[in-house]
C-alpha cells in the first residue's frame, strides 16, 4: 500500500511540475512574440518608434550577417537607430500601408531565460527574409539580444 501511495504521489508530482513548466513556457512564448511584434515589427520596421524599440531591444543588441566576401558583418542597435532617424527625416518612415512589414512565426523555443524565435519576414505580401532572433529574460522581461537572417532570393 505504501508503495502504491508513493507511486501515486510521484506521478502526480511529476505531472504537476510538467504542467507548471508548460504553462510558464506558453506564457514566455506569448511574451516573446509580443516583444518581437512591438519592438521589432512596429517600432523598428514600420513606425520608427524609439520608445517601442527601446522597450524590447537590449542596448547591446547586435545584428549579424554575412558580407559579400563571406566575412561576418555586425550592425549595432545604435547604428540601426541612426538609420531609422534618417528614414524618419526623409519620410521613408512610417511605412505606407501597402509596404508594411509583417511576420509569421515558425517557432519559438524557450529554455529557462534563453530563447530563439524563427519567423518569416514579409514586405507587403512578399517573403523577403527568414529571421532568427535570440532573446534573454532580464528580471521579468524578454529582450532581443541578437539577430541572424537568410535573404530569400526572388
Amino acid at each position: 500500500m505504501k508503495k502504491l501511495m508513493l507511486i501515486f504521489l510521484f506521478t502526480f508530482g511529476v505531472i504537476g511540475v510538467y504542467s507548471q513548466t508548460v504553462e510558464n513556457n506558453e506564457a514566455d512564448v506569448e511574451a516573446i512574440k509580443k516583444v518581437i511584434q512591438t519592438a521589432y515589427v512596429e517600432g523598428l520596421q514600420n513606425e520608427g518608434n524609439f520608445e517601442k524599440i527601446d522597450s524590447g531591444f537590449h542596448p547591446d543588441f547586435e545584428l549579424l550577417g554575412i558580407g559579400e566576401n563571406g566575412e561576418l558583418t555586425r550592425y549595432s542597435l545604435e547604428e540601426w537607430k541612426a538609420n531609422i532617424r534618417i528614414k524618419l527625416e526623409t519620410g521613408k518612415l512610417p511605412r505606407a500601408a501597402n509596404d508594411l512589414i509583417s511576420i509569421k512565426f515558425l517557432f519559438v523555443d524557450v529554455t529557462g531565460t534563453a530563447a530563439v524565435a524563427k519567423f518569416e519576414f514579409y514586405v507587403g505580401e512578399k517573403l523577403v527574409f527568414i529571421d532568427y532572433q535570440s532573446l534573454y529574460k532580464f528580471a521579468d522581461e524578454w529582450k532581443i539580444v541578437s539577430k541572424t537572417y537568410f535573404k530569400i532570393e526572388n
